[in-house]
Formats: structure tokens, sequence, C-alpha cells
């Protein structure tokens, strides 16, 4: 069953930043290469469909794996799989998340586009080059604070995946959860996203094949900060209730 309505209590500003990604290290070197083949098979398949469909299943199951890893619970590559389990309410948290940002850029890059063909247009194709260093000049700005836009909603889903999974909660009730906890740790947060990303940024250097290798360290330092944020929740078994007794 999942929790119909959360009341679930959560840390303000504990998260460490280099400390997640060192435990997140710990964590996950006995079993690397698993976890790297379950972070890149997670990836791939997520990104075959889109808006995310997969990429919501994909996720709880490399959070579900590093959970169960860091209760001591045996983990195998098959349990990426078991993230389906959760296809629903993963489905209605990737939605939740991708439908804003796909609402705010597709209007922006039409608006960017006639924008830039108005100016084009004027003088007969000669447009006044004071005119186009204003209009690149506002434009710079705009996508600057979607820039900003799209740094913060990435901060505020960041638990929304591990609360389904070690919660169970329902997709729109861990959106609200992770939204409230990540801005009680919004500074902290985004220190983290931005190490991570710098991570992945070295990664792609090396022929892009380098980001499957850093991406289990970043979802494992992502399992950490929740770790410092949540807890880890009490493990719940999937079997139904026993029917009554009538003795």
């Amino acid at each position: 069953m999942y929790s119909p309505s959360p009341s679930i209590e959560f840390r303000r500003n504990v998260v460490q930043p280099v400390e997640c990604i060192k435990a997140g290290w710990d964590l996950i070197r006995n079993q690397y290469w698993l976890f790297v083949g379950m972070s890149a098979v997670g990836f791939i398949i997520g990104s075959f469909v889109p808006l995310g469909i997969l990429m919501g299943p994909m996720m709880c199951g490399i959070y579900l794996s590093l959970f169960q890893y860091r209760r001591g619970q045996p983990v195998e590559f098959g349990t990426l799989f078991k993230g389906f389990d959760y296809f629903v309410d993963s489905l209605i948290a990737t939605l939740l998340h991708m439908i804003p940002m796909v609402v705010i850029f597709v209007p922006s890059y039409i608006i960017f586009y006639i924008g830039f063909f108005l100016v084009l247009s004027q003088r007969r194709g000669e447009p006044d080059p004071g005119t186009m260093l204003g209009f690149f000049g506002i434009f710079a700005i705009f996508w600057l604070v979607l820039i900003v836009i799209l740094i913060v909603v990435s901060v505020a889903f960041t638990f929304a995946y591990p609360l389904i999974v070690d919660r169970r909660l329902a997709g729109l009730d861990a959106v609200k959860l992770s939204i409230k906890a990540a801005m009680a740790n919004f500074w902290r947060l985004l220190g983290l996203l931005l190490l991570t990303g710098l991570l992945s940024f070295v990664g792609v250097l090396f022929c892009y094949v380098g980001i499957f290798l850093v991406l289990p360290i970043s979802f494992a330092a992502i399992a950490m900060a929740y770790e410092q944020v949540f807890g880890l929740g009490e493990v719940k078994s999937n079997l139904p209730p026993p029917p009554p007794s009538f003795l």
C-alpha cells in the first residue's frame, strides 16, 4: 500500500555534498561494476522513449538497488527491473518533472526563431547591428532565467524517486514532499548536483563513455543525501496481509 498522505519528517540544511560523494563511493565500490552496468542500462533504456516514460522505472530500480545494498540485502542486476513495480507512480513523477520543462522551453524556441526572423526581415535582410545586438542581449538574459528555472526544478525533484521506492509514496505525494525537503536543503543540494555534474563533465571528456563510469557515483551520492535528510525507511513487505482468523 502506498501512503496517501505522507507525514514524513525531514531534516533541514543537513546535506554535506563532499561527504555524500565520499559515502556514495564507499557504498558501491565493492560492487562498482555491477552498479556501472545497472546505471548504464537504466540510462539507455530510459532514453528510448520520449518524455522519460521509461526513465522513471529505471531510476526507481537504481535507487531500490542502492537502498537494498545499503541495508545489507543482496542485489543483482535484475533488481534494476523491479523499478517497473513502481511504474505508475514513477511515470507521474517524471511527467510532473518533464511537462513543465517542455511547456517552457518549446515556446521559447519558437519565440526565438520568430523574433530572429523579424529582426532579419528589417531593411530587406540587412538588420541594424544595434538591433541585432539588443535582440541577442535580451534573449541571453531570457535564457539565463530559463536555466535558473531548470536548475531549481532539478533540485526540487531530487528526492522524488527515492521517496517512491523507500517510503512507498504515491507519485504526486513523493513530488510534493521532495520539493519541500529539497527547498529546505536547497543550497547544499545545489552544491551536490554541481559536483556530480562536474564528475559527469569529466566523464564526457573521456569520449563520452566515461560518463557511465561516474553515473553510479552520482546516484549513490544522491542516495546518501536522501539518507541524511530522511533516513532510510523500514523495510515493507509486498505480500498481502494474512487472512483473518476466526479461531
